[in-house]
């Protein structure tokens, strides 16, 4: 798949980031000459249609629209009940009931609806994680000539992709932020950083392969490119642009000493993500067998996490990010874009 392909002027996709954009950040991003993406597992269908008219009436493009595709298991009551005797000592220092909840987005998988909402706007670019949708809801996306993404975190999981369906394959290293992909195994050791990753994935499947994880600037992106990427996905260098929604405390997170260390936590969402860590991460463990399945454990997380930051403090907030953020700075996305173009010899 070249740049043509895609119908972007240069190698450059804007990582979907749930929570911390809306289309501001995928309008200036393709304004640009990227690929601006949106994230929309965590959308109403009506807010799903309000996002994908506006990308319409913008008159730039294309645009990568992104879905989860979990299996979504029963919520489990015992599960929830221990989670939430495990939270029990939290909630207690904040004052709040044992009993305590925030309404908060859900994570649906691609589902029929998503797809019917899909075909009104036909965007030309779909984009999936951990895995893809049923084969009757790809060949919906696809029947209006939409190019597919997926995530592979492993080889076995590039080969599985090419043989069901996607376009091109998002190599996620290690390193990048927020959920990782994979959807074979749950044993992270399998997992490589980047590129150590992408070079076994070019060689792996006759489909581009895009880049991921730890890319911030434009040295990164003509090392990726050099390896056999078509392109990259770039998604914590753009948490400070003012196009995104990053909190104020998630930003000051990413331009402290903090952001330099980082781990895999399943307490936010029930899934393995990468963030930076903070007291619950240290106190608890990044990773705990007490977090109920994806995406269950963000309920009782949610009214720990509200209080703390109507307190001005992020110990309870995922604090999504990958382990390089030097490349993070408080620039319009276009003029980041520019600066990395420039470095990386591709202006």
């Amino acid at each position: 798949m070249s740049l043509l392909d895609l119908g972007i002027r240069y190698p450059i996709i804007q990582a979907p980031m749930a929570g911390v954009q809306d289309c501001a950040l995928a309008l200036a991003v393709s304004a640009a000459g990227g690929l601006g993406s949106v994230p929309a597992a965590m959308l109403s269908p009506a807010e799903l249609r309000r996002s994908l008219t506006l990308l319409r009436e913008s008159g730039l493009g294309p645009f990568n629209i992104n879905f989860f595709c979990h299996h979504q298991q029963e919520l489990d009551p015992a599960e929830e009940r221990r989670w939430r005797q495990t939270l029990a000592p939290y909630y207690a220092e904040l004052g709040l009931a044992a009993d305590a909840s925030v309404s908060s987005p859900t994570r649906a998988p691609f589902n029929a609806e998503h797809a019917a909402i899909l075909a009104e706007f036909k965007p030309a670019v779909v984009s999936f994680h951990f895995g893809l949708p049923a084969p009757e809801l790809l060949d919906r996306v696809k029947s209006w000539g939409a190019k597919v993404l997926a995530s592979a975190t492993t080889v076995a999981e590039a080969h599985w992709l090419a043989e069901h369906g996607a376009d091109a394959i998002i190599a996620q290293g290690l390193e990048a932020g927020g959920h990782r992909g994979h959807f074979l195994s749950d044993d992270l050791s399998l997992q490589q950083g980047t590129f150590t990753l992408l070079p076994q994935l070019v060689q792996a499947v006759n489909l581009p392969v895009i880049a991921a994880g730890g890319i911030v600037d434009g040295k990164g992106i003509r090392a990726a490119l050099a390896l056999g990427a078509s392109s990259v996905q770039m998604g914590t260098a753009f948490l400070c642009c003012p196009e995104a929604t990053t909190s104020a405390l998630h930003r000051a997170a990413i331009q402290s000493e903090q952001r330099h260390h980082t781990a895999l936590t399943n307490l936010f969402s029930g899934r393995p993500a990468r963030g930076i860590v903070n007291r619950l991460m240290r106190e608890l463990g990044p990773l705990s067998a007490e977090a109920p399945a994806f995406p269950y454990a963000s309920a009782a997380i949610a009214p720990l996490r509200s209080a703390a930051e109507k307190r001005g403090c992020a110990d309870f907030s995922p604090l999504w990010a990958g382990q390089n953020a030097s490349g993070c700075r408080a620039l319009p996305a276009a003029d980041l874009m520019a600066a990395w173009l420039a470095e990386a010899g591709l202006a």
